[in-house]
C-alpha cells in the first residue's frame, strides 16, 4: 500500500469535520437582539482588521515573490520556489480567516447556550475552537499533499532524475520553501493581532477597571469592543497561523531529513502519514469533551485533558504498525522517537497548567502577593515565569536525546536527526484537538463579555466566567505546546539547513566548533534576536495602548451621560486606532526576522548562520516560555481574586492584580507567542537563501 494516499485523505476528513463543527455552531441560537448587535459589532471590527492586514501583507508577499522570482531566474532557486512561497502564505492566512469567522459567530451563541447549562456553553465554544484546529491541520496537510504529488509527477518526467534519490532530494528541497510563506504569514498574523488585542485590553483595563472602577467588559467602556475584536484577530487567527506554520514546518523538515538518512520516498511519507493518523485520533478525542453543571476548574480541565489524552493514546497505538510496515522492523526505533515527542507535548502542557492555573499552588501564591501591592505581584510573576522554564527545557532536551539515540543516532547521525524530526511530528500529531482547546479560550472570553454587556444575569455570568478562566489556562497550555513544538521544529529545520548546504555544495566543510569566530559571533547574535524582537513588540503594545488610554479618557470626559448609561460610547474609534497602529507597528519586527539571517549569512557565512540559528532557538525558547507563563499566571491570579479570594473584585488586592495582568498581557499574547515564529522563520529564510549566502558571503 502506498502510504502517501493517507495525507490527502486525512486532509479532506479534517476539513469535512471542521465543516460539521461549524454547522453545529451556526445552528445554535445567537440570543436576544442586543446580543446579536454586540456580536455583530465584534464581527464587523474583526473583519475590518483582517481586510486591512491582508491588504498590507499582500504587498510584502508581492515584493518577496519578485525577489524570489529574480533569484530563480538567476539560477539560485528552482522555479517552484516563488509559487510555493505564495501557497504557503495563502493557506496560512486562509486557516486563520476561517477560524476567526467561526469564532466571531460562536461568541454570542456560547453566551446564550451558557444560559441553559455549563456543558451547552462548553460544547459550542469547543466546537468553534475545533473548527480552527481542524482547518489548520486540514489545509496544512492539503498544501503538503498538493505539492508532494505534483512535484513527484514533475520530477518523474525529467530524464536526469530517473533515480529515486535524485527525485526525493529535488521534491523535499522545493517543499521546504513553502514553509517560508507560512512562517511569514504567521509572523504578521501573530504580531499584528497580538499588538491589536493587547493594546485594546491594556487600555480598557487601565482606564476602565483601575481608574473608573467599572467592571471588566462593561458596555460603558469605549475599548471593550476593540478588546473582544482583539481576542479573535490575535488569539484565534494569529494562533491558527502560528501553529499552521509549526505543523507544516515539522512535516516538511522531517521529510527533507529522510533524504540524508537514505530512507527514500518511504521516509518522506511517514511524517505525512503520521499527520493523517493524528487527524483521525483528534476527531475521536473531541467526542469525549463534556462536563457537568457546577463543575470545578479541575473538572473542566480534566474534561478537555481527557480528549487530548485519548487522542494521544490512539496515535501511540497506530504509529507502531505505521513504522513497522512502512520502514521495516529494523527501523522500529523511529516509533519510540514519535512516542518521545508525543509524551513531551503532553508533559509540557501539564507543566504549563501547573504554573498558570489557579487550581495549583504557584498561581494561588502569586495572588497572595497582591496584599502588598502591584510591585510584589510583578516580582512574583517574573520569578514564577523564570522558574517555569526549567522543566520544559529538561523535557525537550530529554525528547531530543531519546529520539536521537533510539533512532540509531549512535550508528548513523542522519538517522538520529530524522528521529528528532519525527519527535516534532509526534508532538504536533494531536494538533487538531490541542488547537481546539486553545482557540476555545477567546470564544469563551468573548462570550463572557457579551453576557456582561447584554445584562444576562449573575448565573450566566458565573458560567461564562468559569469557561473564561478555563480558557485562560488552556490558552497558556496551548502557548506552552506551541513553544515546545517550535523548539523541536526549529532543531529539525537547523538540521535541514545543514543538509541543504551539503546538497548545494557537497565539498563544503562545516566548522561548527564554538571556538570558530563566525559560529561564536552567530551564537551571540542569535541569542539577542529574541530579546530585540520582544522589545520591539512590547514597545509597540505600549505605544498603541497609550493612544487607547487617551481616547477612552476623552470619551469618559466629553460624552455626556456615558458613565450613567444614558449615552453610548464610540466603539469604532478604538477599533480604528488599534487597527492602524497594529499595521504600522508590525513592520519593524517583520524586517528583523526576514533580514537577520540574510545579513548574518552575507557577512559571517554558512557557519555563522548555523550559530545564529542555534543561539536564537535556545534563548528564544526559554524567553518565550518565561513570558507566556508569567502572563498566564498574572491573568489567572487576577481571576482567582475575582472569584472571592483576597477581597474579591474592587478590592486593593484586585487592583494590584490588575496591574500585574496588564503587564502580562503583551508577555503572553504578543511577544512570547511571536518568538516561536521568529525562531522558525529564521531557519526558513536561511534555507531559502542558502545558495545566495554560499555564493556571496564575505567569509567562506
Amino acid at each position: 500500500m502506498d502510504l502517501s494516499i493517507l495525507a490527502p485523505v486525512g486532509a479532506v476528513v479534517a476539513l469535512l469535520f471542521a465543516f460539521f463543527l461549524s454547522r453545529r455552531v451556526m445552528k445554535a441560537d445567537e440570543g436576544t437582539d442586543l446580543m446579536k448587535k454586540i456580536a455583530g459589532a465584534v464581527r464587523k471590527g474583526a473583519n475590518a482588521y483582517l481586510k486591512r492586514q491582508y491588504t498590507g501583507v499582500a504587498i510584502f508577499f508581492a515584493v518577496m515573490f519578485v525577489i524570489l522570482l529574480i533569484l530563480a531566474i538567476a539560477g539560485f532557486l528552482t522555479p517552484f520556489v516563488p509559487v510555493a512561497f505564495l501557497t504557503g502564505g495563502f493557506f496560512s492566512a486562509l486557516s486563520g480567516f476561517i477560524g476567526m469567522k467561526i469564532a466571531t459567530y460562536a461568541n454570542g451563541r456560547t453566551a446564550n447556550s451558557a444560559s441553559k447549562s455549563l456543558n451547552a456553553g462548553l460544547r459550542i465554544a469547543f466546537s468553534a475552537g475545533g473548527v480552527m484546529g481542524f482547518v489548520v491541520v486540514g489545509l496544512g496537510l492539503l498544501d503538503i499533499s498538493i505539492w508532494y504529488f505534483f512535484l513527484k509527477f514533475w520530477y518523474s518526467t525529467v530524464d536526469v532524475m530517473q533515480n529515486e534519490a535524485a527525485q526525493v532530494q529535488a521534491i523535499t528541497s522545493a517543499m521546504l520553501t513553502f514553509g517560508m510563506g507560512a512562517s511569514s504569514m504567521a509572523l504578521f498574523a501573530r504580531v499584528g493581532g497580538g499588538i491589536f488585542t493587547k493594546a485594546a485590553d491594556v487600555g480598557a483595563d487601565l482606564v476602565g477597571k483601575v481608574e473608573a472602577g467599572i467592571p471588566e467588559d462593561d458596555p460603558r467602556n469605549p475599548a471593550v469592543i476593540a478588546d473582544n475584536v482583539g481576542d479573535n484577530v490575535g488569539d484565534v487567527a494569529g494562533m491558527g497561523a502560528d501553529l499552521y506554520e509549526s505543523y507544516v514546518g515539522s512535516i516538511i523538515s522531517t521529510a527533507a531529513l529522510a533524504v540524508a538518512a537514505g530512507l527514500g520516498f518511504k521516509g518522506v511519507v511517514i511524517p505525512m502519514s503520521m499527520a493523517a493518523i493524528g487527524i483521525l485520533a483528534s476527531i475521536i478525542g473531541t467526542f469525549f469533551v463534556r462536563t457537568k453543571e457546577n463543575a470545578s476548574q479541575k473538572n473542566l480541565l480534566g474534561s478537555l485533558r481527557l480528549g487530548t489524552w485519548i487522542s494521544a493514546a490512539l496515535i501511540a497505538v497506530a504509529a507502531f504498525p505505521l513504522i513497522y510496515f512502512g520502514l521495516g522492523a529494523e527501523k522500529i526505533g523511529f516509533y519510540f522517537a514519535i512516542l518521545s515527542g508525543l509524551l513531551a507535548g503532553i508533559l509540557i502542557g501539564v507543566v504549563t497548567e501547573y504554573y498558570t492555573s489557579d487550581s495549583y499552588k504557584p498561581t494561588k501564591k502569586l495572588a497572595g502577593t497582591s496584599s502588598t501591592g502591584p510591585a510584589t505581584v510583578i516580582i512574583g510573576g517574573l520569578s514564577l515565569g523564570m522558574l517555569s522554564t526549567v522543566l520544559p527545557v529538561v523535557i525537550v532536551g530529554a525528547s531530543v536525546l531519546v529520539s536521537y539515540f533510539l533512532s540509531g543516532g549512535s550508528d548513523s547521525y542522519n538517522n538520529g536527526l530524522y528521529g528528532v524530526g519525527l519527535s516534532a511530528v509526534g508532538m504536533l500529531a494531536t494538533l487538531g484537538i490541542t488547537l481546539a482547546t486553545d482557540a476555545y479560550g477567546p470564544v469563551a472570553d468573548n462570550a463572557g463579555g457579551i453576557a456582561e454587556m447584554a445584562h444576562m444575569g449573575e448565573e450566566v455570568r458565573k458560567r461564562t466566567d468559569a469557561l473564561d478562566s478555563l480558557g485562560n489556562t488552556t490558552a497558556a497550555t496551548g502557548k506552552g505546546f506551541a513553544i515546545g513544538s517550535a523548539a523541536l521544529t526549529a532543531l529539525a529545520l537547523i538540521a535541514s539547513y545543514i543538509a541543504e548546504i551539503q546538497v548545494l555544495k557537497p565539498d563544503f566543510n562545516f566548522n561548527l566548533t564554538i571556538t570558530n569566530p563566525p559560529v561564536l559571533i552567530g551564537l551571540f547574535i542569535g541569542g539577542v534576536l529574541p530579546f530585540l524582537f520582544a522589545a520591539l513588540t512590547m514597545d509597540a503594545v505600549g505605544r498603541c495602548a497609550q493612544k487607547i488610554v487617551v481616547e477612552v479618557r476623552r470619551q469618559f470626559r466629553e460624552i455626556k451621560g456615558l458613565m450613567t448609561g444614558e449615552a453610548d460610547p464610540d466603539y469604532a474609534s478604538c477599533v480604528d486606532i488599534c487597527t492602524r497602529s497594529a499595521q504600522r507597528e508590525m513592520i519593524a519586527p517583520a524586517i528583523v526576522a526576514v533580514a537577520a539571517p540574510i545579513i548574518v549569512g552575507l557577512i559571517l557565512g554558512v557557519n555563522g548562520v548555523a550559530g545564529m540559528l542555534a543561539g536564537a532557538t535556545v534563548s528564544g525558547f526559554i524567553l518565550a516560555v518565561m513570558m507566556a507563563n508569567s502572563g498566564g499566571a498574572w491573568d489567572n491570579a487576577k481571576k482567582y481574586i475575582e472569584s472571592g479570594e483576597y477581597g474579591g473584585k474592587g478590592s486593593d488586592n484586585h487592583k494590584a492584580a490588575v496591574v500585574g495582568d496588564t503587564v502580562g498581557d503583551p508577555f503572553k499574547d504578543t511577544s512570547g507567542p511571536s518568538i516561536n515564529i521568529l525562531i522558525k522563520l529564521l531557519s526558513m529564510v536561511s534555507i531559502v537563501f542558502a545558495s545566495v549566502v554560499l555564493s556571496f558571503s564575505l567569509i567562506k
